[in-house]
C-alpha cells in the first residue's frame, strides 16, 4: 500500500490543506453544559422476554383446554385440533414480531433497534409457516369430517365460513412482507416500496383478528380465551399506536424542528441543519439515528432512518444524507423553514456499548456520520484510532471535522482513498494498519461488504464478539 493512498494522522503530511465547510468550526466547538444522558438499563429486556414466554405458555394452555376427548376422537378431530393450535401459536408470534419493532423505548435502549429488527426477521417466517400449516390441517380435518375432498372443502371454507376469506387475504399480505424481507429481495427494492409493503402488515393483522373472532373455536364460547386474546390484541395495538404514532407526534410538537440550511459535503452528500426547541431534553447519544419525516410535498407521507452526524448543539441539530434513492435525493433540495417530524432516537451503537478504553472506529463513505457523532461523545480518556475509506478525496465525508476531533483527543486517523484494486483492504492489511487491534473495541459502519471485512479482521485478530459493534446501511 503506497503512502500516497494511505494518510496517517501521526505523519506530518497526514492532512491536506482544505477549506473547512461553513459549519465545521461550529460543530466541533465544545458543547459546554450539555444534558447528561444516562446509560441504558438492560433489565427491561429480561422482563419482557420472560413475559413473552409466559404469554406463549398461556396461549398453548388455553388452546389445549378448549379441546375435549370427544372432539379429538371424532373423524378429522386430530387434524382439526392441530390446525387450531398452530393458528393460535401463529397469531401469538405475529403479535410478538409486531412488538419487537414497535419502538418500545425501554426495549430499544436495552437491546438496540438493529438487533430487534434481526430478531423480528428471524422470528417472522415462523408465523407464516404456522399459518400455512393451520390452513392445511383445518382443511384436511374438515374434509375428513365431511367425507369430501380437500379442494372442495377449501372452497367451501373460503366461500361460506365468515372471516376465512379475510384471513386468507391477510396471509397473502403477510407473505408479501415476508418475501420482501429477505436480503436479496430487499436489495432490489427501493426503501419506499419496501416500506409500503410492510405497512400492509397492519391490515393483515386486522384481517387475522376478524377471522379469529368470527370462526376461532378456541375463542368462541370460552370466556377465559376471549379475555386473553382481546387483551393481547388490544394491548399490542395500543403499544404500536402509542410508540409508533402518538409519541412521535408529541415529541415532534414539543421540539418543533425546522430546516435552517442545507450544505453540500461531497458528491451527492448534504448536511441538513435543523433548529428546534428544548433539544437539551432530547436523550440523544452519539451514534444513534432517528426516523425523519420532512413535512413537504412528496416527502411527508414516509419516514426514513438517518443517523445524526454530530451531537446536538442546542438549538441546532444536524443530519448528513447521501443520495441513495428518491427520498434522499428529494431531501437534498428541501427548503429552509420546512417542518420536521421525528421518531427516536434509536440504537445502541453508542459509547455505552463500550467496555474497553481503546477503540477502532471504521467507516466507509457516508457511514462515517454516526461514527463522527460517536467520536464526539466518547469519554476523553478513550484511545481512538479512526479509519475512514472512500473512492476519492472528495468522498471523505466530514473529513475536516473528524480530523479536528481526532487531533483534539490525541488519536490516530487513517484515510484509505482510492479504488479497491489500488487500495485493498483485507484482514491482513487491517492488522498491519492497526497492530493493536486485538485490544480495541471495534465500531464499524458502511456497506455490508465493508462491515463484513472489518468483522473478519477483528475475529482474526482475536476481538471477541461482544467487543464488535456494527451499524448497517441496509433497511
Amino acid at each position: 500500500m503506497s503512502s500516497s493512498t494511505l494518510l496517517d494522522r501521526e505523519s506530518p503530511h497526514a492532512r491536506e490543506d482544505r477549506e473547512p465547510t461553513a459549519t465545521a468550526g461550529f460543530w466541533t466547538a465544545p458543547l459546554g453544559n450539555s444534558a447528561r444522558r444516562r446509560a441504558p438499563s438492560r433489565r427491561a429486556a429480561g422482563w419482557l422476554a420472560g413475559l413473552a414466554g409466559v404469554g406463549m405458555g398461556i396461549t398453548i394452555a388455553l388452546g389445549l383446554t378448549a379441546e375435549s376427548s370427544t372432539s379429538l376422537a371424532a373423524v378429522g378431530g386430530p387434524a382439526t385440533a392441530a390446525g387450531r393450535l398452530t393458528g393460535l401459536v401463529a397469531a401469538y408470534l405475529m403479535l410478538v414480531t409486531v412488538l419487537l419493532v414497535a419502538r418500545i423505548p425501554a426495549l430499544d435502549r436495552a437491546i438496540g433497534h438493529d438487533r430487534l429488527v434481526v430478531w423480528h426477521r428471524r422470528l417472522g417466517p415462523w408465523p407464516l409457516v404456522l399459518v400455512a400449516a393451520h390452513g392445511v390441517l383445518i382443511t384436511i380435518g374438515y374434509a375428513q369430517a365431511a367425507k369430501t375432498g380437500a379442494l372442495h372443502e377449501l372452497w367451501t371454507l373460503l366461500m361460506t365460513y365468515p372471516g376465512v376469506l379475510a384471513g386468507t387475504v391477510g396471509f397473502g399480505l403477510l407473505l408479501a412482507a415476508g418475501v420482501t424481507s429477505y436480503r436479496k429481495a430487499r436489495r432490489k427494492l427501493r426503501y419506499e416500496t419496501w416500506w409500503t409493503v410492510h405497512l400492509y402488515t397492519y391490515l393483515a393483522l386486522a384481517l387475522a383478528f376478524s377471522h379469529q373472532v368470527a370462526t376461532g373455536a378456541s375463542f368462541v364460547g370460552h370466556p377465559a380465551a376471549q379475555l386473553w386474546w382481546t387483551a393481547i390484541w388490544v394491548g399490542t395495538a395500543g403499544v404500536a399506536l402509542a410508540y409508533r404514532v402518538l409519541l412521535p407526534i408529541a415529541r415532534s410538537a414539543y421540539h418543533q424542528l425546522r430546516v435552517v440550511s442545507v450544505h453540500e459535503e461531497g458528491p451527492g452528500i448534504v448536511s441538513i441543519v435543523c433548529k428546534g426547541k428544548r433539544l437539551d431534553r432530547l436523550a440523544l447519544h452519539g451514534g444513534q439515528f432517528m426516523q425523519w419525516r420532512f413535512l413537504a410535498r412528496g416527502l411527508w407521507w414516509q419516514a426514513h432512518p438517518y443517523s445524526l452526524s454530530a451531537l446536538p448543539h442546542p438549538p441546532y441539530l444536524r443530519v448528513t444524507i447521501k443520495d441513495l434513492g428518491d427520498h434522499s435525493s428529494a431531501v437534498a433540495h428541501v427548503r429552509p423553514g420546512t417542518r420536521i417530524a421525528i421518531e427516536g432516537p434509536y440504537g445502541t451503537f453508542t459509547r455505552h456499548a463500550r467496555s474497553r478504553d481503546a477503540v477502532l472506529l471504521a467507516g466507509a463513505g457516508v457511514g462515517v456520520t454516526p461514527l463522527r457523532a460517536l467520536l464526539e461523545d466518547l469519554p476523553r480518556h478513550v484511545d481512538v484510532t479512526m479509519l475512514i475509506r472512500a473512492s476519492t478525496p472528495a468522498d471523505l465525508v466530514l473529513r475536516d471535522e473528524i480530523a479536528e476531533l481526532v487531533d483534539a483527543r490525541g488519536g490516530r486517523l487513517l484515510e484509505l482513498v482510492g479504488p479497491r484494486s489500488d487500495v485493498p483492504l483485507d484482514p491482513r492489511s487491517l492488522q498491519r494498519l492497526v497492530p493493536d487491534l486485538e485490544r480495541r473495541e471495534v465500531y464499524t459502519c458502511g456497506p455490508d461488504g465493508f462491515n463484513d471485512l472489518i468483522r473478519r479482521a477483528a475475529r482474526a485478530a482475536g476481538v471477541r464478539r461482544n467487543h464488535f459493534h456494527v451499524e448497517a446501511f441496509a433497511f
